[in-house]
């Protein structure tokens, strides 16, 4: 199959069968997504949503975030992976936005990563959700799903991301990000794939590969 049927084929079933593209992390404001998404690396969203109502309550802005001490930030956040890291993060991402930004948190993924603890991803993730820019984000479940069906065979992260974006139209990319990860989240899951359960069979190259090898 040409890649190009593959992916107007993907992304038909997805548009027709998907449920609603919109991330699962839990927030309010841009500046409080951005805490989550910094917080949820390596981490999972149902971790971050249990601790970011209290850091929410206690950070409305990022004013009260950049003046927080590091040991007030840490005991909210010391469950979550790597909070040493995170807590020098989170407190340097508010000081740069009210120095640089305004307070604002910006739409331009590349003034994003100027931010302490914004990568690429992370970058990608708020221009997308905040601001339905046409870019997409490709963590673990987008590069793994998207190597597995065919979309990619990128073997970074950013090559992956040149072929989602040469191939899914703009204004499809926001959801097209979503789609990705939670069709890995629950359906082609890292470990045990749930092949059975998953309406892309007939377009997977992984699955006819491991099943029609005669085709």
């Amino acid at each position: 199959m040409k890649r190009a049927d593959r992916y107007a084929e993907v992304i038909g079933w997805f548009e027709a069968n998907a449920q609603a593209a919109e991330t699962e992390l839990q927030y309010d404001t841009p500046f409080h997504l951005l805490i989550a998404v910094i917080l949820s690396a390596q981490c999972t969203d149902r971790r971050v949503n249990m601790h970011t109502p209290e850091i929410f309550r206690r950070f409305p802005g990022p004013e009260d975030l950049a003046a927080a001490s590091f040991d007030e930030v840490y005991g909210l956040i010391k469950s979550i992976t790597f909070p040493n890291n995170k807590t020098k993060n989170l407190i340097g991402m508010a000081q740069r936005l009210l120095s640089d930004f305004g307070g604002e948190v910006p739409e331009d993924p590349q003034k994003l990563v100027t931010l302490p603890g914004v990568g690429r991803k992370t970058a990608n993730v708020i221009a997308s959700v905040v601001y339905n820019k046409p870019v997409i984000a490709v963590d673990t479940h987008v590069f793994r799903v998207s190597r597995r069906i065919g979309l990619s065979d990128g073997e970074t992260v950013e090559a992956v991301e040149r072929d989602l974006t040469s191939n899914i139209a703009p204004e499809l990319r926001p959801a097209a990000h979503h789609w990705l990860i939670l069709h890995g989240r629950y359906v082609c899951t890292a470990r045990k794939p749930k092949c059975g359960e998953c309406g892309l069979q007939q377009w997977c190259r992984t699955y006819i590969e491991n099943n029609f090898k005669s085709l």
